[in-house]
């Protein structure tokens, strides 16, 4: 009897392993330490991100600035929100979640409408087209004879600088001439031209508080081959990330105040080369990037220069095409240098 019993015993104890297998089957999830129930709801997490990336990317505009000017802040970086996607692949991929996938296509179509177009290679060189160079070079640049060669490398037809200190100015001036026979200089920023220079003048775009000797814009006309346009070279004030968030205020209002004036303009066709502090995607510019077209095709980074991470250095238009932008070589400056080039008409 107690063998019968044992028998029985066991023939129970092995259906019950048998069912317990398909519960917990080594490499399944149960093997995993997760229940196999957890198969039907994995990569939620990871979805709920995913589509959080993507709202962010579409409507940035919907994030306030009324605390540490955090849409500012988002919008200054907006492009790196791609690489929350590269992140979030991996553990979609790892977990063969299908969910998660699918989610991750939000962020990618988002990203793509947004910034798609500027990975895309420019187009030929046209007849009408004139080289722009922009550049901070910094007042603390050690090397300003270097740095003035290196933009002329680029054989550039305007070539527009900040940061222009009574000491580095002359080298600047000296080494440029040969090429560059036109030049007017305003404050702290200038512009070399190979073309006639008319009517420059500075350019007031000094915040309330500023004392009166802080100058950093400036108007010219250019006298170029296929039809004269207003030139503007700025240079707004810098703008600090703390603890509290970024500090705008001065670099917003003087960012309206240069709209203002490229609103005022009697010319029809303005370029503007300036270090503005801040990204095309920044609110905080919109005086200047609603009236401007921005460059089509391009990333160029430019800040820091050790690290780029943002655009700062701009060159934007008004009835004209700023096509490709790109950066150039390091220099003594804490930005590098961007060229573009500009389709006149």
């Amino acid at each position: 009897m107690a063998d019968r019993a044992d028998s029985g015993t066991g023939r129970l104890l092995r259906a019950a392993a048998r069912r317990g297998a398909g519960r917990w089957a080594p490499g399944g999830s149960a093997a995993r330490g997760v229940p196999a129930r957890s198969v039907r709801t994995r990569g939620r997490a990871i979805a709920a991100l995913a589509v959080v990336t993507a709202g962010l990317l579409a409507f940035h505009r919907a994030v306030p600035n009324s605390v540490g000017r955090a849409g500012s802040l988002l919008e200054s970086f907006l492009p790196w929100l791609g690489l929350v996607v590269v992140g979030l692949l991996v553990p979609a991929l790892l977990r063969r979640s299908a969910t998660a996938l699918v989610a991750l296509l939000l962020p990618v179509a988002a990203w793509t409408h947004l910034f798609g177009g500027l990975v895309l290679p420019g187009a030929e060189p046209g007849t009408r087209d004139l080289v722009v160079v922009q550049h901070n070079v910094s007042d603390e640049n050690p090397d300003p004879a270097g740095t003035a060669h290196a933009l002329a490398d680029a054989r550039p037809d305007l070539i527009a600088l900040q940061e222009l200190v009574p000491r580095a100015l002359p080298v600047y001036e000296r080494t440029l001439a040969p090429h560059y026979p036109h030049h007017a200089v305003r404050g702290t920023v200038g512009l070399w031209s190979k073309h006639p220079l008319t009517g420059t003048r500075p350019l007031d775009i000094r915040p309330r508080g500023i004392t009166a000797d802080w100058n950093r814009g400036l108007r010219t006309v250019v006298r170029a081959p296929h039809g004269d346009f207003a030139a503007y070279v700025a240079h707004l004030p810098s703008v600090r990330v703390g603890a509290s968030g970024l500090a705008s205020a001065r670099r917003d209002e003087s960012a309206g105040l240069l709209g203002e004036a490229v609103a005022a303009e009697d010319l029809r066709t303005v370029v503007l080369l300036g270090d503005l502090n801040g990204t095309v995607d920044d609110r905080g510019l919109a005086p200047v990037t609603s009236r401007l077209n921005g460059a089509e095709r391009g990333f160029a980074l430019s800040f820091p220069a050790a690290l780029p991470l943002v655009r700062i250095d701009q060159v934007m238009a008004r009835s004209a095409t700023v096509g490709h932008i790109r950066t150039l070589s390091a220099t003594g400056s804490d930005h590098l240098p961007v060229a573009a080039r500009i389709t006149l008409g």
